[in-house]
């Protein structure tokens, strides 16, 4: 069930998913969050990039702010550097991974490219999430024993 929710919160942007990633983690421990959040975060962003290679510009506009839009629209006129662009900002945590896996819809890569970015550079960035869901989880822990 897990899995399939982290699906569809990749595929409708609604919770950031460094919070998915993180409830992942406290509900199902290091190993076991991480393996569901990396499966469940993989599957949804593959259908992400093929929904959008499909029906287009029209659906991811309705899928993302419009703010989000247009601030990373742009990266498609940088065709050369996109795959690098992208593979940087799956790595790197903060960023919006979900609409940033449509924009690659967009874009000319291939759907080779994109999985093997995903497949690689996405573990990097949910261990860095997970890590700091363990980090917070045990100091909130510590803060509540002082009660």
């Amino acid at each position: 069930m897990f899995i399939l929710i982290q699906i569809l919160q990749v595929i409708v942007p609604v919770i950031p998913g460094g919070v998915g990633n993180a409830v992942g983690v406290l509900l199902f421990g290091p190993w076991l969050g991480f393996l569901y959040n990396y499966t469940g975060i993989l599957a949804g962003s593959c259908i992400n990039f093929l929904l959008i290679r499909r029906y287009g510009h029209k659906l991811a506009r309705a899928l993302v702010s419009a703010k989000t839009y247009d601030k990373y629209i742009g990266w498609l006129d940088q065709s050369d550097k996109f795959p690098r662009l992208f593979t940087a900002a799956i790595i790197l945590p903060g960023l919006p991974d979900d609409f940033l896996c449509m924009l690659a819809g967009l874009s000319r890569m291939t759907f080779r490219q994109f999985f093997l970015v995903l497949a690689f550079g996405k573990p990097i960035s949910i261990f860095l999430y997970s890590l700091a869901a363990l980090t917070a989880g045990g100091w909130f822990g510590r803060l509540l024993a002082g009660f």
